[in-house]
């Protein structure tokens, strides 16, 4: 396939329907409130914000916290007054007022500051007077570190005294090392006061509209003056959507994320609890999706009836979506096999050359860099308003990720910028090195890749020699019963192997948990016998095909041909590396399993009409707490004023934002002002009556909605081919 055109579901083996029957025209996504996700928690919950507030137990828990901190930092300051005391007698009124001064500020310092304090004493020629001071500090304020510099004259040297460059806080108590921290998922530094009765961490669900999870993160953890580390979820959700998700943090107060809802735009947070441990990427069963397609028109409403109701009985293909490769000119698939053939200065000029599609601003910045290899001119190139475009200069790990702009300017921390474009600059030629230097889970994305593409075709290969509706002899499928005891092949993780974290996909899992965690984990694997066929023990249902590994079997049918003459072309062996680099080697990758066939669960759908292109069609978790706090305003006015008593845990007080006001200031990318740019041109935008139709249905993690829409309208999924719709 070329790179300079626009990828095609074709391109990636997204070819056959389960269904024959017609589709229809539906616009996905002309509204990013068009598209709604709801995370469903490991207990089956559908996650919903309920309630801003916190619960007025943790309003007098933080009260109590916080004059616990006030108390004690007061008892620790005077704790040292007799050792400052013994200073003095030892070097003099200046420095004990100079460290009296440190002391002062090592107890005032927030745990954001990555300044370290420090003070430079008086010279000092009598190196024998300079031991006593150093011991003096190693025996009485071990919170503190000191090294002899060089004084005013040749005679004389200074004595500095600093924090512990480890970060140490409180004293010295209870703290830790920079290094020891950055070992953790989180960030450790929290108030060494925490009450012992409450869980380290505190649960919220985070709402957010036309944003994606790391950024509106980003956007909290800056406000509060905390890292990104901080924070832990079970799935990254689409930017250009409306959602909702379980977010946990590290030792923080509710009130005080609570009290950012009146400056967040776009995103809030609410319904807030402390629990022992943060969450982790896969910790969730699925997605719960509203899903609006707009503008329909089909032969009749039997057509549209018909496949529906097609979609609930028999799913669809659980293809990866586009998502899953990029949506770059670039795809990510090609990258990976030029990795696995061990064509680094290949794979490096996908990621970095200029390509077409591309604004002129971007294209020229990359060419520029081709050029020159200067990263501060090409930096200078970009206007000052393209925020997100600059990042892509300074951090080209979002640059490699070949993903939108947009998207990647705080997934990654400020201590990775640059380095994959510097090893370059440092080491020229060594392609594989600068590769090397994005960080794994996001350079592992190229491999998985070119994985998922040969599944894909090896999915369509399975629909269009068996069918949708039966096993056939030589099929893989999930164990069953008594199977688990014989002896089986291969066992089912979708990232069991070293190698496997797709949290690389970024906002672009529209419809998936950010990692490809299958929800049988463990569950063995074995290929059906004609045995099976006669009892009938397996349905369609069970079906699996494998992601290419090194302790994955193929099935034993015609269908493990495609994997391999696939890859063939492509001059990769499926058995055989040709370099030593184990990370893109897929013999050095365990492999895994996916699900051929998946239906919708909880599937409801309703055929609506509307005159106003701009009007809302699905209610937000945000609508209905907006209809609540009016309704309440209604009936409290009803009762009277001055009615205290109905606190409603005060959980509609804060001011909401309205709709057209967040998605009038929610973003600033060019997808986003193009939906606002039509909004106010059209006004009101009356036109003749138009029909929707409103889809709701729940998805396992690692499942594409896209795919079950795909399968409804028979028609692309593109970006691309829908934005020819709204034209």
């Amino acid at each position: 396939m070329e790179t300079s055109k626009a990828m095609e579901e074709s391109d990636v083996g997204i070819l056959c329907y389960i269904s024959q029957l017609p589709g229809f025209r539906g616009i996905l996504k002309q509204r990013y409130a068009d598209f709604i996700v709801n995370e469903v928690d490991t207990d089956g919950n559908v996650v919903h914000l309920i309630c801003l507030e916190p619960p007025p137990q943790m309003v007098e828990e933080t009260k109590e916290c916080e004059a616990k901190v006030s108390d004690e930092k007061m008892s620790e300051s005077k704790s040292y007054e007799a050792e400052i005391e013994l200073f003095r007698s030892l070097a003099g009124d200046s420095d004990s007022e100079k460290l009296e001064s440190l002391i002062s500020q090592v107890d005032s310092r927030t745990e954001s500051e990555d300044s370290v304090p420090h003070i430079v004493l008086s010279p000092d020629s009598d190196k024998t007077h300079r031991t006593a001071v150093h011991n003096f500090f190693k025996q009485n304020f071990k919170f503190l570190v000191t090294d002899t510099t060089d004084g005013p004259d040749a005679s004389s040297k200074c004595i500095r005294v600093r924090l512990d460059s480890g970060g140490h806080k409180n004293n010295g108590r209870n703290s830790k090392k920079r290094k020891e921290r950055g070992e953790k998922p989180f960030d450790s530094r929290g108030s060494s006061n925490w009450p012992e009765h409450l869980g380290k961490f505190l649960r919220f669900h985070l709402y957010k509209e036309n944003k994606d999870t790391q950024e509106a993160l980003g956007i909290i953890g800056k406000m509060l003056g905390i890292q990104s580390k901080s924070f832990g979820f079970a799935g990254t959700k689409d930017k250009r959507a409306v959602s909702t998700q379980r977010v946990t943090v590290f030792k923080q107060q509710a009130s005080r994320l609570a009290a950012l809802n009146d400056r967040l735009i776009g995103i809030k947070v609410g319904d807030f609890c402390h629990v022992k441990e943060g969450l982790l990427l896969g910790k969730l069963l699925g997605n719960r999706f509203t899903v609006t397609l707009r503008g329909v028109i089909a032969d009749s409403e039997d057509t549209i009836k018909a496949a529906a109701d097609s979609l609930g009985r028999h799913g669809f293909i659980n293809y990866f979506g586009l998502q899953r490769f990029g949506t770059g000119s670039v795809p990510t698939h090609l990258i990976g096999a030029a990795l696995l053939r061990g064509e680094w200065k290949t794979a490096v000029s996908m990621i970095l050359d200029p390509r077409e599609g591309e604004r002129d601003v971007i294209r020229k910045a990359r060419e520029y860099y081709k050029e020159s290899n200067d990263i501060e001119g090409t930096l200078r190139q970009l206007p000052r308003h393209l925020v997100a475009e600059r990042a892509v200069v300074s951090c080209p790990l979002s640059l490699l990720c070949n993903f939108s702009l947009s998207d990647a300017l705080l997934v990654f921390s400020d201590s990775m910028k640059n380095v994959a474009l510097q090893c370059l600059k440092k080491c020229p030629g060594d392609y594989l090195q600068a590769v090397k230097a994005i960080p794994r889970t996001l350079r592992m994305m190229y491999v998985h890749g070119y994985q998922s593409y040969l599944w894909n075709h090896a999915a369509s290969e399975r629909v269009q020699k068996y069918g949708f509706d039966q096993v056939v002899l030589g099929d893989l499928v999930y164990c069953k019963g008594d199977d688990t005891e014989k002896e089986t092949v291969g066992v089912n993780s979708e990232c069991n192997d070293d190698n496997c974290d797709d949290t690389y996909d970024c906002s672009h899992l529209d419809e998936t948990s950010g990692t490809d965690l299958l929800e049988r984990k463990n569950t063995l694997v074995k290929v059906v016998t004609v045995e099976d066929m006669s009892t009938g023990n397996y349905t369609v249902d069970d079906v699996v095909l494998p992601m290419p590994g090194s302790r994955v079997i193929f099935p034993t049918n015609e269908i493990a041909k495609v994997y391999h003459d696939l890859a063939k072309k492509d001059a990769i062996n499926l058995t055989e590396s040709v370099h030593r680099v184990k990370e893109f080697s897929i013999t050095s990758m365990t492999g895994s399993y996916r699900r051929v066939f998946q239906k919708p669960l909880d599937f409801e759908w309703e055929l609506l009409t509307y005159n106003d292109s701009n009007k809302p069609l699905a209610e937000t978790d945000l609508d209905k707490i907006s209809k609540t706090g009016s309704t309440n305003i209604i009936k409290q006015e009803e009762q009277g004023k001055g009615d205290e008593d109905n606190d409603l845990s005060d959980c509609t007080k804060l001011p909401l934002c309205s709709r057209n006001s967040i998605a009038l200031s929610s973003d600033t990318n060019e997808e986003s002002e193009r939906e606002v740019e039509s909004e106010q041109v059209s006004g009101s935008n009356w036109q003749e009556t138009q029909m929707a139709l409103k889809l709701s249905l729940t998805l396992p993690a690692s499942c594409y909605a896209t795919m079950a829409i795909r399968e409804l309208l028979k028609t692309s999924t593109s970006v691309a081919y829908h934005k020819t719709l709204n034209q």
